[in-house]
């Protein structure tokens, strides 16, 4: 697998207010506000950086509002950006050969 950048990075929440607070006021980032995600495109070191809702996370994941109880709750989400779907393809097979989980088989997003 030929990774060619970190895509994005989002800390996950179930606090967004008080967790922007940290990103916005005491660092000093210019996240925009789309609803409750806030975020900044190309970021230094990486494409995309965000403060992703809980909630919205389990929204994208599982197409509901609660994260699931059997799944444990993330902290944060990394997107690693490879040459094409094709090459995702490959890798996420490659990946679950060496048992790794998913919480979402691979899709296409706008």
């Amino acid at each position: 697998m030929e990774i060619k950048c970190i895509a994005g990075f989002a800390s996950i929440t179930k606090d967004s207010a008080a967790s922007a607070s940290l990103y916005v006021c005491a660092l000093g980032l210019p996240l925009e506000k789309m609803g409750d995600y806030r975020f900044m495109n190309r970021f230094p070191g990486a494409n995309h950086f965000g403060v992703w809702p809980l909630s919205m996370a389990a929204q994208s994941c599982f197409g509901q509002e609660e994260w699931p109880d059997h799944v444990p709750e993330p902290i944060a989400t990394i997107e690693f950006e490879l040459a094409d779907a094709a090459a995702v393809e490959a890798a996420v097979k490659e990946m679950k050969e060496r048992d790794q989980e998913f919480v979402h088989e691979t899709r296409i997003e706008p």
